[in-house]
């Protein structure tokens, strides 16, 4: 397998660019997710690194190699499609048997490949069958196996599980980050659900109109987010932002919501004008005793937790809490925040005011 490198890769078609100037490094072994919206360049991405879009300027590196102006056949990557893309008129064994076969493999050779990778798949028993009367999940294996069988130094996935339905797509996303994990390989996969991304995912790049809003491990980015746009696009419900007009110095650990001090993380940049305060909703806790209220609006029970929807002097805020705590709409309920989770952001430009360049996250000081 292999370590991918990006370097300042772009992407214009006539006026318009795609993708502007992205940078990261997909580590040998890793399981790395594209995410965004649609229309952000994820795809157009993923088609660079495998060869099937040129970029207008930029570098790819695939295990040390500088790949940007060669054919996907010179590349030695497998692309996993969102249509599985199937050849309706073979068997499973002769769908995943045709890549070694097109490439004069040997057929003892072929033969071995393809009884490995079946066996790694767990499709031993249906080789012989037709594809047209399998399942939906059979046929996605089916994709993978033509991809695995090849033994390529990296697999380029773009939402490989789009096309099934909720219920089959979680149990095959464990199933394929599964199969990562007893391969070793390199995967780079692009998905627009965070949940798949996080779930699966052991770095994420989140791309919006084109560029890295940010890059990092799941968790980090959950936690610190780089920006509004990515505490918005990950967690569900999103991350609240409460606005409010004021100063922010570098070094600052508290600011004031509506005459109320509330500790925050020590600031790595300073802001002045309007600032968004950003807590996600599972952070916020419902105190009688707080002097900061708002007024419930609604609530939705979710079983085990509700989301409350408070309106406040700075905005509408979420909080998720246990579903055996008594709220009632139309009565103010005190609000409390735990500080080490609060992440302030410049309003105006997006920007976190721990993050660095807009690019990974930072800890509390």
């Amino acid at each position: 397998m292999a370590q991918i490198i990006i370097k300042n890769l772009r992407k214009d078609f006539g006026n318009f660019t795609a993708v502007k100037s992205s940078s990261f490094t997909i580590e040998d072994g890793e399981f790395f997710m594209l995410l965004g919206p649609s229309g952000c360049g994820k795809t157009t991405t993923l088609r660079m690194i495998a060869g099937l879009e040129l970029p207008t300027s930029g570098e790819i590196y695939i295990d040390g190699e500088e790949v940007s102006q060669k054919r996907a056949s010179q590349r030695d990557i497998a692309f996993v499609f969102q249509m599985f893309a199937l050849y309706p008129h073979m068997n499973v064994r002769q769908n995943i048997s045709y890549p070694l076969k097109s490439q004069g493999m040997p057929k003892a050779k072929v033969k071995e490949r393809v009884a490995k990778v079946a066996k790694i798949l767990g499709i031993e028993d249906i080789l012989n069958k037709p594809v047209g009367g399998l399942s939906g999940g059979d046929r996605q294996r089916i994709a993978l196996g033509r991809a695995i069988v090849r033994e390529p130094k990296a697999f380029m996935m773009d939402e490989p599980l789009g096309a099934l339905d909720a219920e089959f797509r979680e149990h095959m996303s464990a199933e394929l980050r599964a199969l990562h994990d007893r391969m070793g390989a390199t995967t780079v996969y692009v998905t627009h659900d965070q949940l798949e991304a996080m779930q699966m995912g052991d770095k994420i790049v989140v791309m919006n109109h084109g560029s890295v809003e940010q890059f990092g491990v799941p968790q980090d980015i959950y936690d610190w987010p780089a920006t509004m746009f990515v505490a918005t696009f990950i967690g569900s419900p999103s991350m609240n932002f409460l606005r409010f007009n004021g100063t922010v110095g570098i070094g600052d650990t508290s600011v004031e919501l509506d005459g109320h001090v509330f500790e925050v993380p020590s600031q790595l940049e300073g802001c002045k004008g309007e600032i968004a305060f950003g807590v996600r909703p599972e952070h916020v806790t419902l105190d009688p005793e707080e002097g900061y209220s708002g007024k419930v609006i609604a609530i939705e029970y979710l079983g085990t937790s509700q989301i409350v929807t408070l309106e406040t002097p700075n905005g509408t805020l979420k909080a998720r809490i246990a579903s055996t705590q008594e709220v009632v709409v139309g009565e103010m309920a005190g609000i409390s925040f735990n500080p080490k989770t609060v992440t302030l952001f410049n309003n105006e430009t997006g920007v976190a005011l721990l993050s660095v360049n807009n690019k990974g996250v930072l800890s509390d000081g």
